[in-house]
């Protein structure tokens, strides 16, 4: 049995590797599928990973692969963050793994939020090797979001 974080709520799953092979392992909390069990990365990296403060200290902290993480601190509630939302789809769907998109509902997880000083949302974190190596504030356009991700791979 390998234990398998859940991409979308970062609910911890049983998954029997065996049966793994004869059918599609799905998270049993919220229902989104589990991949190849990668370690709770999400199978499809052409979209942005839903973090909670579970996962965020493995999959940001962590993350020593060399790839800048941009992690967009949103609420559901935040119109900017809306707007920001299909940008950040674009910038995972065309990232051809040189960085990737992640994104952490401020509301729902309240420590990475204070832990990162997040007064205004939408806010943008670059991480590079765990650790922080740019902050933006408020919405930005995609050529922006684009350059300061390049600058960091």
């Amino acid at each position: 049995m390998a234990i398998v974080s859940c991409g979308r709520c970062g609910a911890r799953n049983r998954v029997d590797e065996r049966a793994a092979g004869e059918r599609r392992a799905v998270c049993g909390r919220c229902g989104e599928g589990l991949g190849d069990g990668a370690g709770g990365r999400s199978a499809d990296a052409s979209k942005p990973q839903v973090l909670t403060d579970a996962t965020f200290e493995q999959e940001i902290l962590r993350a020593t692969d060399g790839r800048p993480v941009l992690l967009d601190m949103w609420a559901a509630w935040c119109g900017p963050c809306r707007m920001l939302a299909p940008v950040l789809d674009q910038l995972a769907a065309e990232s051809g793994g040189r960085f990737r998109i992640a994104k952490l509902n401020v509301d729902e997880n309240t420590q990475t939020a204070a832990r990162f000083q997040v007064q205004s949302i939408p806010t943008l974190l670059i991480f590079k090797d765990g650790r922080l190596v740019e902050r933006l504030v408020g919405a930005q356009p995609k050529e922006v979001l684009a350059a300061r991700l390049n600058a960091h791979a």
